[in-house]
């Protein structure tokens, strides 16, 4: 797939707590999450963030808190990918299981507000803004699978059934 976006950068060790406050679990609206994303480390992300803009960080996001809020809020916002130098590893679980794209690239020469074309499929991040090309780690097949069907339920749905996911 091919996504193109503005990028949101942010830093190191972006917690769950910071991408959807603990305050807001006992939400699991959609919407509701989307209003309250990222509130703690920029209180006006959700309303200056539009469908297919990207989340671009540090190392480390997602860490803190098993929590699957946190890639709900930030796909209810319409981000069409995250990518980080690294992932907490259940957050990289959690992103897949409800169809969420992360890549895990050197971020260095993305700046917030840089406008960026990715390509799931080939890992290649254009950054039209700076005029330059990094490369991801590849997305492990299966991961693939479960975005493009939709997150983890979809695609055991899709076998269940007898399709292909």
């Amino acid at each position: 797939m091919v996504f193109s976006g503005k990028v949101f950068k942010f830093g190191d060790n972006i917690d769950t707590d910071a991408i959807i406050p603990a305050r807001y679990l006992n939400d699991s609206n959609d919407e509701n999450l989307r209003i309250h994303c990222m509130e703690d480390a920029d209180g006006m992300f959700s309303s200056r963030v539009s469908e297919g803009d990207c989340i671009v960080a540090g190392n480390n996001f997602g860490c803190g808190s098993s929590r699957e809020h946190a890639p709900r809020a930030i796909k209810a916002c319409g981000v069409s990918v995250v990518i980080a130098k690294s992932f907490a590893r259940i957050f990289y679980r959690n992103s897949f299981n409800i169809g969420l794209f992360i890549l895990e690239a050197d971020t260095d020469g993305i700046n917030d507000g840089d406008v960026i074309e990715i390509n799931t499929d080939t890992g290649e991040i254009k950054n039209k803004t700076e005029n330059s090309i990094i490369k991801s780690k590849p997305i492990p097949k299966f991961m693939s699978e479960l975005v493009n069907a939709g997150g983890l339920i979809a695609y055991a749905k899709k076998k269940i059934k007898g399709g292909k996911a």
